[in-house]
Formats: structure tokens, sequence, C-alpha cells
């Protein structure tokens, strides 16, 4: 025969529960807790780890000032106007870059360009310069890999043919591949391109 649980039992086993609910509650805000905890402790290491990324070496943006955009002149006969140095760091050469905020330097490529166009009985013969955005240290590497990017230049402009240059745009299009082939050399060689641009300082067609 089973005993019949007296009254003092029933009364404690509701209490037995709440405690137990409660034990319950304390050791999930406990879990959320540590994980908030965890998931600060992530977030600001990984910032710090972000920040120990920076490469010194990388080229900055340079923001604009009141002075005009002057020419880096690589010729013999010139003297060179001093690299300039950025302060906006980027994680890489291909994001949009507002020209209102940052500024320009141009420098000019040394010699002319000759080549054989696409048929191969036109010629063209050009001069160049160079439109960037980033700090003197593109120019560095510019001069340091000027025998790839000429070549680059010479093989673009062989590709062409002479009655696409006759016309403006035409022309454009040259000057965005020749853009294309010069970053091409310095991202594979330096690590980062940072060309804007490729503007022409002569250019005849015969």
């Amino acid at each position: 025969m089973s005993k019949k649980p007296n009254k003092e039992e029933v009364e404690e086993k509701p209490k037995g529960g709440k405690m137990k609910k409660l034990m319950m509650l304390s050791v999930s805000s406990l879990t959320l807790i540590g994980a908030g905890i965890g998931g600060g402790f992530y977030y600001s290491t990984t910032l710090a780890s972000d920040a120990q990324k920076e490469d010194p070496n990388r080229p900055k943006l340079v923001k604009r000032g009141e002075e005009p955009a002057e020419v880096t002149d690589s010729g013999k006969d010139n003297k060179e106007a001093p690299l300039k140095e950025g302060t906006v760091y980027v994680k890489n050469d291909k994001v949009e870059v507002d020209a209102s905020e940052y500024e320009v330097t141009y420098y000019r490529l040394p010699q002319n360009f000759t080549a054989n166009l696409g048929e191969g009985a036109n010629f063209v013969q050009m001069g160049i310069s160079l439109a960037t955005y980033y700090d003197g240290k593109v120019i560095l590497n510019i001069k340091r890999q000027m025998v790839p990017i000429r070549s680059a230049i010479l093989m673009t402009l062989s590709e062409q043919e002479p009655n696409e240059l006759a016309s403006s745009a035409g022309k454009k299009s040259l000057q965005e591949k020749l853009t294309d082939a010069i970053n091409e050399v310095l991202r594979d060689k330096e690590g980062f391109g940072g060309i804007d641009n490729v503007y022409f300082t002569n250019l005849v067609i015969q």
C-alpha cells in the first residue's frame, strides 16, 4: 500500500521547482554576459589586429591643399618636385577616389614612345604623363619598375588600330587601356597600382 504524501511534502515541492528555475535563469544570464564580454573582446582584438596590419610602405592618399598640382618631371634638364606625403590609408588601390578631396600629382615618363600599330603600316609616337592621387611612394614604384612599364605600354600601343586612334573615343579608350596596363605592372611588382589616368603630352600618328 502506497504512502500518501503529507501536507508539508506537497508544499515543499513547488519551492524546489522555483529554485530550479531561478538557478537556470542565473546560469543563462551568466552565459549571455560571458558571450557579450567575449564578443567585445574579440571585436576590440580584431580592430587592434587590423590597425597593426597597416603597411607603412603602402602609398597613402594625399589630402587636397590650397597649392596647385605639381608636375614631377623625369627629364634630365628638369628639377623634380619634392615627393608628397600621404595621410589617408586605404587597403587597396581600387577604392573610388573623390577628386575634390585629394591632391593629384602628374608624373611625366622619360622619353617618348614609338610603336608600330596593329596593321604594321602605321606607327604612333607619343609622350605620356601619369596621374595619381597617392603619395610619392607611387612615383618611386614607377621609377623602380620603369622597364616593365615601358614594355607594357609598347605592347598596348602595338595592338591598336590606326583608324580607331583617329577618333576622340579611340584615344580615350587607349588612355584607359594604358592605365590598366601600368597598374597591372605595379600591382604585380609592388603590390599596389595607384595610377588614376594616363595623359598624352604629345601624340603623332603616321
